[in-house]
């Protein structure tokens, strides 16, 4: 079915999400429109893939709307912007890593527009996303996600994971489980540096063995040990991402020290180290509590 969708925010997983999302109308003959703060990131992105750069009150009439901005905080910016202006029988679907709070009201106040609200942040980072293999947990109403479920052209996998902001609390909980496992990785690590244990090595067996995790198996060995860095996922996001599972423990009542801790080590690592950091740089705290580098 012909129809046309529109993507707000076209940052480092917005960029290749968009791109699928053009590709797909492509095939079936509908539009995609593309829209970003910066207007030449729109147009350079129209160029590329066949999108069409518009204004964002140009995107207010598509049947779909997906947004992956840095924080609820933009999307409310753009809500705000477009409105009234959305037309009624649309569903907005919200890829940013989100908090659930912000979910629900956003989505009680498009419901009063008639416009349908998804949850649906992603996973795979950006090589998933340009090879339209990330992992897609929403949360809202079944219905409305098989609506759209031929729209997501971005993913390999979608999950439906409970009502609205149920997709962002899940969201958060993995990326802080990551979070988790890179920390005491890299604290291991700095323990074993300063024995004078070639780290080579001692990931060579860990990743061989039960200690092994993605941040073992290939954050530290391409991003630490090569003392590369390279910029993908902002530190500063990931400590946003922290902290939001940090308020889903909180509002859960729920027990988790281990969470809420590593939610403030990485909020000081994103202070310390820089916020607009790759998230591996988080290590580089650790490296300056142990005098010692993880290379």
């Amino acid at each position: 079915m012909s129809r046309t969708l529109a993507f707000l925010g076209l940052g480092a997983m917005g960029w290749p999400m968009a791109a699928q999302l053009a590709r797909h109308t492509k095939e079936t003959g509908g539009r995609t429109l593309v829209w970003n703060r910066t207007q030449a990131k729109a147009d350079a992105h129209a160029r590329e893939f066949g999108s069409e750069a518009a204004a964002l009150p140009e995107v207010a009439a598509a049947d779909v709307i997906f947004s992956c901005l840095p924080t609820s905080a933009e999307v409310d910016e753009v809500l705000t912007a477009l409105g009234g202006q959305l037309r009624a029988g649309a569903v907005w679907v919200d890829c940013t890593s989100g908090q659930p709070e912000a979910a629900r009201r956003q989505a009680a106040g498009l419901a009063g527009r008639g416009v349908a609200f998804l949850d649906a942040p992603v996973s795979g980072g950006p090589g998933g996303a340009a090879a339209g293999k990330l992992t897609v947990m929403v949360g809202g109403d079944t219905a409305v996600l098989e609506r759209v479920r031929a729209d997501l052209a971005f993913a390999a996998k979608v999950v439906h994971v409970g009502d609205v902001g149920a997709g962002f609390a899940v969201k958060a909980i993995n990326n802080t489980l990551m979070a988790v496992n890179m920390w005491a990785a890299g604290e291991g690590l700095a323990a074993l540096a300063r024995t004078g244990v070639d780290l080579h090595a001692a990931l060579d067996v860990i990743n061989a063995s039960s200690g092994r995790s993605y941040p073992t198996e290939a954050l530290i060995p391409q991003r630490v040990l090569t003392r590369e860095f390279p910029v993908t996922f902002q530190l500063g996001l990931l400590a946003k991402d922290a902290g939001i599972a940090a308020e889903v423990v909180q509002d859960a009542r729920a027990s988790a020290p281990v969470l809420t801790q590593v939610a403030a080590l990485y909020r000081a690592a994103a202070h310390s180290i820089g916020a607009e950091a790759d998230y591996s740089a988080a290590l580089k705290l650790v490296e300056q509590m142990n005098g010692t580098e993880i290379k």
